[in-house]
């Protein structure tokens, strides 16, 4: 970290301290979302702080940003989750957005307002080639109709991106993508789920019926959403592993405090339990540098899909693995719902954003690929 780096991540602690950590348990416990922080963070800016400095944000790089997103998911993960959604969303916008869309998708997160990425259907999860959700152009405009679901600020969101097949019969190929402001007519919200973990994240259905989108809200050409999404969703994967990355290293600050409690410092337990302590800081530590260089790659413009698959398998497995682990040391005093909300919240991360296993596909089809050609052999220098 550079010194200005280190300063924003002091801040964000500090922040989370004050913000987030006090209330995570009474929000996890009602599972009503946290409002609140949206107006706490107006001040500070942070909900924009992907938002490139010529559309007025703070224009953070990837590993600033991965900085931030630790501290809150150390304070809450579902807290994280709101602000890593919003990102996700205007993202997609930045990808293959024009001027005009770019401006008008930043401005509600400049105002602590939310975003959300809409690919997901009931009958189309891993796959989002089998989405129903379908627009058909009419005039200077699209309609679109279709269902969509585990929606992260689904019910809470100024603005969406939203997929749907413009040409149904072209599968993946036929997939658009299009900004969708909410209260537009047709725009059914849905119920909040109620889930184990994220509890205070809204995750949220909503349906669209003969919702009517002028088409200057395309993003890109026809048949771009595939790209689009899965462009997207590359940045998105390693912003999870910054999160569960904070969520473990919170657990273990947690248990340690615990044992430091339960155990004076002369009869602090021996080597064996030290060693469980050592590999567990070891397993986050590494999982911390992966997601880390990804970000360097992605600031670089270098390609990291395979990496970015990497850091968000890696990081959510030690998540959930360091969450299991101090469960175990600390025995009964850990099975509580508010030291259990660390790994309530760790499992989903092995699930959205692509689950591991869709993570793992990435990674395999990346190392059966053929090797590249060498680079052909200079002469220069040669008589």
């Amino acid at each position: 970290m550079n010194p200005e780096q280190a300063a924003v991540r002091q801040s964000a602690k500090e922040f989370v301290a004050g913000n987030i950590i006090p209330y995570a348990e009474y929000y996890d416990k009602s599972g009503d979302f946290h409002a609140y922080l949206l107006e706490a963070t107006r001040t500070t800016g942070i909900f924009a702080m992907a938002v490139p400095t010529e559309y007025g944000g703070l224009g953070y790089c990837p590993l600033t940003q991965a900085l931030v997103l630790e501290e809150w998911g150390y304070g809450c993960a579902a807290m994280g989750t709101t602000l890593s959604a919003s990102i996700l969303s205007m993202e997609a916008v930045l990808i293959a957005g024009n001027e005009d869309q770019k401006r008008r998708f930043c401005k509600p997160m400049l105002e602590a307002g939310l975003g959300a990425f809409a690919l997901t259907e009931p009958a189309a999860g891993s796959d989002a080639s089998a989405g129903v959700a379908i627009a058909v152009k009419s005039g200077n405009d699209y309609i679109l109709n279709g269902p969509k679901c585990w929606i992260t600020n689904g019910g809470v969101a100024s603005v969406y991106v939203v997929f749907a097949a413009t040409d149904p019969a072209r599968g993946a190929k036929g997939l658009s993508a299009f900004i969708v402001e909410r209260g537009l007519p047709g725009f059914i919200p849905g119920d909040r789920e109620e889930k184990l973990g994220l509890r205070s994240s809204n995750t949220s259905f909503f349906f669209l019926k003969d919702v009517r989108v002028p088409a200057a809200n395309l993003l890109g050409q026809e048949g771009d959403g595939m790209k689009i999404a899965m462009e997207t969703l590359d940045i998105a994967r390693p912003a999870i592993g910054a999160l569960a990355v904070g969520l473990a290293q919170r657990c273990l600050d947690e248990c340690v405090k615990h044992l430091r409690r339960r155990f004076p410092a002369k009869s602090f337990p021996g080597e064996t339990l030290q060693f469980e302590l050592a590999d567990m800081q070891i397993e986050i530590e590494g999982a911390r540098q992966a997601q880390h260089h990804t970000m360097a790659l992605r600031e670089a413009k270098l390609p990291f899909t395979k990496e970015s698959a990497v850091a968000k398998t890696l990081c959510t497995a030690v998540a959930m693995n360091v969450t299991s682990r101090a469960m175990r040391l600390m025995g009964s005093h850990a099975y509580t719902s508010e030291f259990g909300k660390f790994m309530r919240d760790a499992k989903v991360m092995q699930i959205y954003e692509g689950t591991n296993q869709i993570q793992r596909l990435v990674i395999a089809r990346s190392v059966l690929a053929p090797p590249r050609a060498a680079a052909p052999a200079t002469t220069a220098g040669k008589k």
